[in-house]
């Protein structure tokens, strides 16, 4: 079949993104109810991949916030190194569109940053809307967040070289975690990672336009996504909802984004970066023109992906290398 000339994603990507689409479920469309769209995805096949190879995993719960339920979470170690002094630990947020997807869905990618960072890695399952709807996510990851400062020493990991992550929904909650922590004054958080982060759920940007449909992630999903967090109430314009939003961005940890170009939320991950950068904040980004939404759980399969994982890995990977340069830990840093 002769490609279109038309569609600007990757040759390599087309086949993987259209087996993608024909598997989720329709969201907005013939599948409304949450429930049933989280059926759908726990019915589809097992990554055909081996899982990456880390040291141990334990899945844990954790305090809550105030009045709410125990947070389960998964705890990556990497393997162990008898060189290396404590490791720089990353708390991530899995993305979903705060509705679908769990500490399994992405489970390979908080293994891969645990692997290829050298870093320990909580994963957050927080809870989901609309059974849950904004803030509860939002609480959910700053309890995660506190609680991870707080243990990170016990965890094996420097306090110092603590790094929010997450991807889509996932980058949204770190993004909004990283305002909330500098506006309470606390945990410190050396960085950012932020993979095609939704950050302006007003959803007019010119991407979202333009990669509406074809890509995988559709206008409609991002539609379904935000009525089921918001309610019919909600505020997209919140800073807490929309972190691109807020009248401050001085003074945050500093960032490193993926963005894709085929990707409805591209422009308003690029705007979050600039946005950053001109209130001075350190911002480095990997910005992939002919990938997708969602391309960065397939190193197997794309160059592009694996090249995003390594930018994600060494940012991460430098929290804990700095400190050591500056001098504030004695020996190896991991």
């Amino acid at each position: 079949m002769t490609p279109d000339p038309a569609d600007r994603l990757a040759p390599e990507a087309r086949p993987l993104v259209d087996a993608i689409a024909a598997a989720f479920p329709d969201l907005g469309g013939t599948v409304t109810d949450a429930a049933e769209a989280r059926r759908i995805l726990a019915a589809a096949p097992d990554s055909p991949f081996p899982a990456p190879v880390v040291g141990a995993i334990e899945d844990r719960a954790i305090p809550g916030p105030p009045g709410a339920p125990a947070i389960p979470v998964r705890v990556y170690l990497p393997e162990p190194d008898a060189a290396a002094g404590p490791r720089p630990v990353v708390v991530f947020f899995h993305g979903g569109g705060w509705v679908i997807c769990d500490l399994d869905s992405h489970d390979h990618t908080a293994r891969a940053l645990c692997r290829d960072a050298g870093a320990v890695v909580v994963s957050v399952d927080y809870r989901l809307a609309p059974e849950a709807p904004f803030p509860a996510a939002v609480e959910d990851a700053y309890a995660a967040v506190c609680w991870v400062a707080d243990h990170a020493r016990e965890l094996g990991a420097d306090p110092g070289a603590l790094t929010v992550a997450g991807d889509s929904a996932g980058g949204n909650l770190a993004a909004v975690v990283a305002q909330i922590a500098r506006d309470e004054d606390g945990p410190d958080i050396a960085c950012q990672v932020l993979v095609y982060p939704a950050t302006d759920a007003r959803q007019k940007s010119g991407s979202f336009e333009a990669n509406a449909e074809g890509y995988f992630l559709t206008a409609a999903h991002c539609g379904w996504f935000r009525e089921q967090y918001l309610g019919a109430d909600g505020d997209p314009a919140h800073p807490h909802v929309s972190p691109l939003l807020a009248e401050n961005l001085a003074g945050l940890p500093a960032a490193h984004l993926v963005t894709a170009g085929c990707d409805p939320l591209c422009d308003e991950g690029r705007a979050y970066g600039k946005a950053l950068r001109d209130a001075g904040v350190a911002v480095t980004e990997g910005h992939f023109p002919r990938m997708f939404h969602g391309f960065f759980g397939f190193p197997e399969l794309l160059e592009d992906s694996r090249q995003a994982l390594a930018g994600a890995a060494e940012a991460i990977a430098n929290t804990a290398c700095h400190r050591k340069n500056s001098g504030d830990l004695g020996g190896g840093a991991g």
